[in-house]
């Protein structure tokens, strides 16, 4: 027996915390008997669960992970109500019911993980677990190392400071290309931050999650990752606090 929650996590259909309001909003039945409090035990081998009027897919043996290099223009989510291209419109030739970890706004690009696997994508989201997402960002103007300081201390942002930041500049010119590395992920948060310092960002990347490097992937391409990638991603949970095994920590200097 497990929990319910789990069961439609590991099924790919929701995080834990999204199945339980999933719960508590009467969309899901057992053996056709909606769900009425949260922690309910079933057998996911016997028991009969559907959300929605739908059975949820049956759980795989093996989970599916994949790495994408999400465009411009493409919002995180698998279905718009505005009718617009979403992540799941790449998912060329994939049959597994993948979602994405996390989001990239509309118009930011890079590294996007999406895989079936609910409770791997659960604790990587994880504010607790503080795993590392480092972005190229091309802002406006050069930031001063006074206001690169401020950055790496924690500013307060909508009433709450955020977790010390590593940033440094690539390149500096009217419009510079700033390397940014976070450990939460609050709403548009690197681009509050910037402009919180006076430098709006013009162009947003991100190039590695959890210790994972986008490399090569082409804009708009798939790649599956393998065993050690996924292993590698296990390790960023496990070492709780730990930024995926290079968090900020006190008297981290900038990367």
């Amino acid at each position: 027996m497990e929990r319910l929650n789990k069961v439609i996590s590991r099924a790919g259909v929701a995080s834990r915390r999204g199945a339980d309001r999933l719960i508590e909003e009467g969309r899901v039945t057992v053996n056709g008997e909606t769900v009425g409090k949260l922690g309910m035990q079933v057998d996911p081998q016997r028991d009969v669960v559907k959300v929605d009027g739908v059975r949820i897919p049956a759980i795989p043996e093996h989970h599916t992970y994949l790495m994408l290099n999400k465009p411009r223009g493409y919002v995180t989510t698998m279905s718009d109500p505005e009718g617009r291209p979403t992540v799941k419109d790449l998912l060329r030739g994939i049959k597994a019911p993948v979602y994405p970890v996390g989001r990239l706004d509309f118009n930011s690009e890079g590294l996007l993980l999406m895989t079936d696997d609910g409770d791997l994508a659960r604790d990587l989201m994880h504010p607790r677990n503080k795993v590392a997402k480092t972005y190229a960002v091309k802002v406006r103007g050069t930031p001063s190392n006074e206001a690169l300081g401020r950055l790496r201390r924690g500013i307060r942002l909508e009433g709450r400071k955020t977790m010390p930041a590593r940033l440094s500049i690539s390149r500096r010119s009217a419009n510079s290309w700033l390397q940014v590395t976070v450990f939460e992920g609050r709403k548009h948060q690197v681009k509050k931050m910037l402009q919180a310092v006076g430098h709006p960002v013009l162009k947003l990347r991100r190039v590695s999650y959890a210790g994972l490097d986008l490399g090569d992937l082409p804009v708009g391409r798939l790649r599956p990752l393998g065993h050690h990638q996924v292993e590698r991603l296990r390790r960023a949970i496990s070492s709780r606090g730990k930024g995926g095994g290079g968090g900020p920590g006190k008297g981290a200097r900038p990367a």
